[in-house]
């Protein structure tokens, strides 16, 4: 993977789909825009929808730092290269809902409308110790196939909508040029040690100017991560044009569990 230092000419891996008022989702931590491309492709009956991998996710380059505003310059620059000087509409899920909220902060005249699913402006103590354990433990040398790699993840990791998505991360190594025969082995498409060092600031709070524009704030009901009083409170300080909206009977992946009811709200909140 390439590696960049100083967030210049950072170009992310992107689809797009359909015409009309741009609209960029932007995926949570360990994931890839992948995990968007269902709505995406239902939201582009009436939006050109961007769906991107974030830096050190997917197909995107590895690079530091990993921090909101780096993340949301890189959103910048993106839509720069994209020429969208009018603005787009964003959507962010947890970790993309924090780069999201900060890039609105940031350049609030590149922001339309925005969604942020299930994640505050907070910071959070972090639950993701025990993923990073699991997939630091394993030994890609090791591993002889996805299923080897599944049980191995079986054996630390319980819930198993986790582990299917934490898979999507695991590929083949490309042969080296002139090799004959082999798979290459196995890789992640993440960053995963960056990833490591950086989950402090991947766990911080974001924090600017207010951005008076429209936002949403989508959460699951089963969901922990926007539950607080003390949440809403620093949402409507940091977003005052906002409301904050439960998808009932979700959990954190709001977009996997109930991806019709959160589309039907994002649509609405688009078209009003």
């Amino acid at each position: 993977m390439q590696t960049n230092s100083n967030n210049t000419n950072l170009e992310l891996n992107y689809k797009t789909f359909g015409q009309g008022d741009p609209v960029i989702i932007l995926h949570g931590l360990f994931g890839t825009l992948d995990n968007w491309q269902t709505i995406a492709r239902q939201l582009a009956e009436n939006y050109s929808v961007f769906i991107l991998d974030q830096r050190n996710h997917g197909r995107s380059p590895h690079a530091e730092p990993h921090d909101y505003p780096t993340l949301a310059e890189d959103l910048r620059q993106f839509m720069e290269a994209h020429w969208m000087y009018d603005g787009a509409h964003v959507i962010g899920h947890s970790m993309g809902g924090k780069t999201a909220m900060q890039f609105a902060l940031n350049y609030p005249d590149l922001v339309k409308k925005l969604v942020v699913v299930d994640i505050a402006p907070k910071a959070y103590q972090g639950n993701h110790y025990e993923i990073f354990e699991a997939l630091k433990a394993m030994d890609l040398d090791k591993i002889a196939d996805r299923k080897e790699a599944e049980a191995f993840l079986a054996e630390r990791i319980q819930e198993e909508d986790v582990r299917l998505f934490l898979m999507k991360n695991l590929t083949r190594k490309t042969p080296f040029s002139g090799e004959q025969g082999g798979s290459g082995g196995f890789e992640f498409k993440m960053n995963l040690p960056v990833l490591w060092e950086h989950y402090p600031t991947i766990l911080a709070e974001i924090s600017g100017e207010p951005f008076e524009g429209p936002t949403l704030f989508i959460r699951g009901g089963r969901s922990k991560h926007v539950v607080l009083p003390e949440d809403e409170s620093l949402i409507k300080k940091l977003f005052p044009n906002s409301e904050i909206k439960t998808v009932e009977g979700a959990g954190h992946w709001v977009h996997a569990e109930k991806p019709g009811e959160l589309l039907k709200m994002v649509q609405v909140f688009l078209g009003e």
